[in-house]
């Protein structure tokens, strides 16, 4: 008697434990329905109906104010505009810039009040014109003999100082939109390869300038530009050639997202970034940051190994409640807000 009162209650056990499964199938399909059907009827950046032409209301960080070299401001909440502030100098970088976008943007990566950023130079003639080469090179040339050995050991050290400042950007949590704009020389191509995306005005003009100065591109270029388009041979026209090219030719080739290529003005270019910005910082945090960071993990691995890191990755993320509040916010109809992170 006991044994058949066990299976019963057994029996009914089982039977209650699928129909919460199911119910939890359904509602999880409606979820994502609902979020479905919201995202279509969005307005994001590109839509016909979405005016980019915008000036975005900024408000300056006070938190980045020791960056005198950067004008640091948030024109939408979460997002940050960081501008290379150099315009007379057509925004070229001397060490101390360098050193100083480093430290900058490893402070952005940890700051969870911003979780985009946009990056583009002040004025209208130049997002940069690469490396001040005069301000750069005092106390790099010895005044006295050197052994060459040891003055061989102080340039790799100052070369690896220079290039982990320009990764700090492509290490940055938060994804980074580059605005190219003016001209765009040398460390421009360095910085924008960094980025996770890029927008371009029509009065970009862009060009690796690095052999018509003497040198091969050390700080990023050659390694990242070939990754990022897919072209060796169009890499190497533009490399080895040092020639100039435009909006429509980065876009061609995929250096620029499609159909951000030809914004009529800077201030057109600044206002599409900050929306695609805006748009990326209202979604969970967790998933933003995780996205970013297995899309780079995947460009530099296998695709086993990528499948075995994410498996690791996701066992923690997936423990966030932002899936509960996406999945509500679709079902009641607003618009969802996250923990900062």
């Amino acid at each position: 008697m006991n044994e058949k009162l066990f299976i019963w209650q057994f029996k009914a056990v089982s039977v209650s434990v699928r129909l919460v499964l199911s119910f939890l199938c359904i509602l999880f399909r409606i979820g994502f329905l609902a979020l479905g059907f919201r995202t279509c009827k969005t307005k994001g950046p590109n839509n016909s109906n979405n005016n980019n032409t915008t000036t975005p209301k900024y408000t300056t960080m006070e938190a980045y104010a020791e960056f005198t070299h950067f004008i640091v401001t948030s024109p939408s909440p979460f997002v940050a505009h960081v501008e290379i502030n150099r315009p007379n100098k057509l925004n070229s970088f001397h060490e101390a810039m360098w050193l100083q976008l480093g430290a900058l943007f490893n402070r952005l990566s940890a700051d969870p009040d911003v979780r985009a950023v946009v990056l583009s130079g002040a004025g209208n003639r130049a997002f940069t014109s690469g490396l001040d080469v005069k301000a750069t090179s005092e106390g790099l040339i010895p005044q006295e003999v050197v052994d060459p050995a040891r003055q061989a050991v102080k340039m790799r050290r100052h070369i690896a100082e220079f290039q982990a400042s320009i990764s700090a950007i492509e290490k940055c949590e938060k994804p980074v939109i580059c605005v190219l704009h003016g001209i765009c020389y040398g460390l421009a191509i360095d910085i924008s390869c960094c980025a996770d995306m890029r927008v371009c005005a029509s009065d970009a003009r862009l060009a690796v300038k690095e052999v018509d100065i003497g040198i091969a591109a050390d700080i990023g270029t050659l390694s990242r530009l070939p990754r990022v388009v897919g072209s060796l041979s169009w890499v190497k026209d533009v490399c080895l050639t040092a020639r100039v090219f435009g909006p429509d030719e980065a876009e061609a080739v995929g250096f620029v997202s499609p159909g951000q290529h030809r914004h009529a003005t800077k201030a057109d270019a600044v206002a599409a970034a900050t929306g695609l910005a805006a748009l990326v910082a209202a979604k969970s945090p967790v998933a933003v940051q995780g996205t970013k960071e297995l899309l780079n993990h995947a460009r530099d691995h296998t695709v086993e190994d990528s499948l075995k890191y994410t498996q690791v990755w996701n066992a923690g993320a997936l423990q966030t409640g932002d899936v509960k509040a996406a999945l509500l916010s679709g079902l009641q109809k607003r618009k969802p807000t996250f923990e900062k992170l």
